[in-house]
C-alpha cells in the first residue's frame, strides 16, 4: 500500500491512496506515526479497505505533506555508492559511514526550499529512504531487519558542501540540517508493492539530468544497515534511515551548485517523484 499525508503544513490528514484514489484513513488513526506502523496500523488500514470502510477523497490541488510525521530521528549512511565516493575523492567505505540530520529537514516532497544564509554549495542527493516499523536493537542478523520496516520513501537528502566538509569540524551534520533539507515522498511504499533490492534512482536540474542509478549499486544495502544500526543505537518506530546517493552531484564539480531559481526533481521507481524550488 502507498501511505501519504494530505494538507497545508501542521494541518496534514492521512490517507492510503490505491490506484488513483485516495481514502481517508482519519477514523483508524490521526496520523501516519511510530504508533500506527507498531500497532499493526497498515493491518487496519487493509481490513478496512477490504470491508469497504473507508471514504474516497478528492485530494486535487492540496498539498502534498512528508507521508510520515516527523521522525524521532533521521539516520543517514554515507558514500555508500563506489561511484559516488569516488566523485567525492574518497575510496569506497568499509563500513558504514553514519550521520545524522535533525527531524526538522523533513517537510513535503513539493515544498519550496530556503537554500540557508551565506550558502555557496547547496546540492542535491535522491535516496531510498528507510522507515521503521518497530524498535530494532541489536538485530541478530540483517535477515532480521525486513521485520522492522514499515515502508519506503523518495528523499532528497540535500546538503551545504562548505558548511559539511570545511567549516565542520570534522561532522557532517553541519552541512545537513538546514531547515527543509530533508523532502521526503510524496509516498510511504509497504514493502510489498517494491523490490527495494533493485529500484532506479534519479534526479534531475531545471529538466537536464543528474542522477541515473539503481539501489542494487549499493555497497551496504537495507538489510545490512539496519542492522549494523541497530548495534550501535536503538532505531525507534518511524524513524527515517537514508541510505545514501549515487553519483551526479555539484560536489562531482561536473555541475554548478544550486541557486535561487532552481528546480530540482527526484524519482525513484515506485516510490514517486519530488519537485522543489530552491528560492
Amino acid at each position: 500500500m502507498k501511505f501519504a499525508r494530505i494538507g497545508a503544513v501542521g494541518h496534514e490528514r492521512p490517507f492510503v491512496l490505491i490506484g488513483q484514489s485516495y481514502y481517508d484513513i482519519s477514523s483508524l488513526t490521526a496520523d501516519i506515526t511510530g504508533q500506527f506502523l507498531e500497532t499493526s496500523g497498515v493491518e487496519r488500514v487493509r481490513e478496512a479497505l477490504n470491508a469497504g470502510l473507508l471514504p474516497v477523497t478528492d485530494i486535487a490541488s492540496e498539498r502534498i505533506g512528508s507521508p510520515i510525521v516527523r521522525p524521532s530521528a533521521v539516520v543517514c549512511i554515507g558514500m555508500n555508492y563506489a561511484a559516488h565516493a569516488a566523485e567525492s575523492g574518497s575510496l569506497p567505505p568499509t563500513i558504514p559511514i553514519m550521520f545524522l540530520k535533525t527531524p526538522n529537514t523533513v517537510v513535503g516532497p513539493n515544498d519550496a526550499i530556503t537554500i540557508p544564509r551565506k550558502s555557496v554549495k547547496t546540492d542535491w542527493e535522491v535516496e531510498l529512504g528507510v522507515v521503521i516499523s518497530k524498535r530494532a536493537s541489536y538485530l541478530d542478523s540483517p535477515a532480521d531487519s525486513i521485520d522492522h520496516i514499515a515502508g519506503f520513501v523518495a528523499a532528497n537528502d540535500l546538503s551545504e558542501r562548505e558548511f559539511q566538509l570545511e567549516l565542520s569540524g570534522g561532522q557532517w551534520s553541519k552541512g545537513k540540517s538546514a531547515p527543509g533539507f530533508n523532502p521526503t515522498g510524496p509516498w510511504l511504499v509497504t514493502p510489498d508493492e517494491v523490490d527495494y533490492r533493485a529500484l532506479r534512482l534519479r534526479s534531475w536540474v531545471n529538466g537536464e539530468s543528474r542522477q541515473d542509478s539503481s539501489t542494487a549499486d549499493l555497497i551496504f544495502d537495507v538489510d545490512h544497515i539496519i542492522w549494523h544500526l541497530s548495534q550501535f543505537l536503538t532505531l525507534e518506530p518511524g524513524d527515517l534511515v537514508l541510505t545514501g546517493t549515487p553519483e551526479g552531484v555539484a560536489l562531482s564539480g561536473r555541475f554548478p551548485y544550486l541557486k535561487a531559481g532552481d528546480v530540482c526533481e527526484i524519482e525513484i521507481d515506485g516510490l514517486g517523484r519530488q519537485r522543489q524550488l530552491f528560492v
